[in-house]
């Protein structure tokens, strides 16, 4: 009788140990996967909408900056596109790469 209360015991000491050390493995992970969400994933959402809504408040005659570091004047668009007037010549761009719309502001900012 004793042996069983020793070995009930024992099964229960192991439980109690494993149970922690998978809360012990589980916590930090949790915590890690928190903190990515936070400092990674949250910014990045608040940049893209913010880029988006820029993009689709864009028209015709704005002076706009594209990734690649080209400067021109929109005289052109369609759902996907833009077409741009780059001073003699132009170019039809997607609307994802236009980076940031050209004002007097953008342009004292290279310091």
């Amino acid at each position: 009788m004793t042996e069983l209360i020793a070995a009930a015991l024992i099964v229960a000491q192991e439980e109690t140990s494993s149970g922690s050390g998978v809360l012990g493995l589980l916590l930090p992970m949790l915590v890690l996967g928190v903190l990515f969400y936070v400092f990674i994933l949250m910014p990045q959402r608040r940049r893209q909408k913010k880029t988006r809504e820029m993009q689709s408040q864009m028209g015709v005659g704005d002076e706009v900056r594209t990734i690649g570091g080209i400067v021109g004047t929109i005289i052109g668009e369609d759902e996907q596109t833009f077409t741009l007037d780059l001073g003699g010549s132009t170019m039809r761009v997607v609307r994802r790469a236009v980076a940031e719309r050209m004002t007097e502001d953008t342009e004292g900012d290279d310091a």
